[in-house]
């Protein structure tokens, strides 16, 4: 892989009339940002907003939990644990 390639590894989306809920997964080269060698967003959130309902992301290097306005630091206990955790999370008419 070339340095600033990246590979799709999982990317799925299913909206929920003004819903939405997004999966995305890439494989980029392992960096200081990006030690893992893995990027991820698992979103949740109204067609309407850029605010999401709930995000977990590694988008600038730091394993985050986003609720609503409010951002918190989290552990990254590995790419599938931290999905189902995001999944746990959803309503229950939300299902990715």
């Amino acid at each position: 892989m070339a340095d600033g390639d990246a590979e799709i590894v999982r990317d799925r989306r299913r909206d929920f009339g003004d819903e939405v809920v997004r999966i995305r997964v890439l494989r980029v080269p392992e960096s200081e940002t990006f030690p893992e060698g893995i990027k991820y967003a698992f979103h949740y959130g109204r067609k309407d907003s850029d605010v999401p309902i709930l995000r977990y992301d590694n988008h600038h290097g730091v394993h985050e939990r986003h609720s609503g306005s409010e951002l918190e630091e989290v552990d990254f206990p590995g790419t599938e644990a931290l999905l189902r955790q995001f999944v746990r999370e959803l309503p229950d008419h939300v299902s990715p």
